[in-house]
């Protein structure tokens, strides 16, 4: 087994397609409609077949998870950097608001931001 798709709660598939593509870099992998809403990944430019898909948060139980973690200040999820620093950089140049600015944890250098769709996600950097 391998992991080739994950998800995240969004509260507006466009307003995230745009920030995860224009902002993060990543490119638009899957767009299929689904009703009201469509199946939206996206993928890093850099290749692989990992795909993160863009979840629209209209379930109720899956706004409640997604608001709880943001309260409390807990990213959704992780994306690796090869440079921490360069991207904290690049990302505040687009306006991204960070919650936790790099800082060394054991082994890796992380930093926080918000991702304008209701999330914090965690950039890592390991110190090899």
């Amino acid at each position: 087994m391998r992991i080739n798709l994950t998800s995240i709660f969004v509260d507006d598939q466009d307003k995230a397609l745009a920030f995860y593509t224009r902002v993060l870099g990543f490119v638009k992998s899957r767009e299929i409609p689904a009703g009201a809403y469509r199946w939206l990944t996206v993928r890093s430019p850099e290749g692989g077949e990992t795909e993160l898909s863009l979840e629209p948060n209209a379930n109720p139980a899956a706004r409640d998870y997604q608001q709880a973690l943001m309260r409390q200040g807990i990213p959704i999820t992780a994306f690796h950097s090869d440079d921490l620093d360069a991207d904290v950089k690049r990302l505040r140049e687009h306006g991204v608001r960070f919650t936790t600015d790099p800082t060394t944890h054991g082994p890796v250098r992380i930093a926080v931001f918000a991702d304008t769709c209701g999330n914090l996600i965690q950039i890592y950097q390991p110190l090899e």
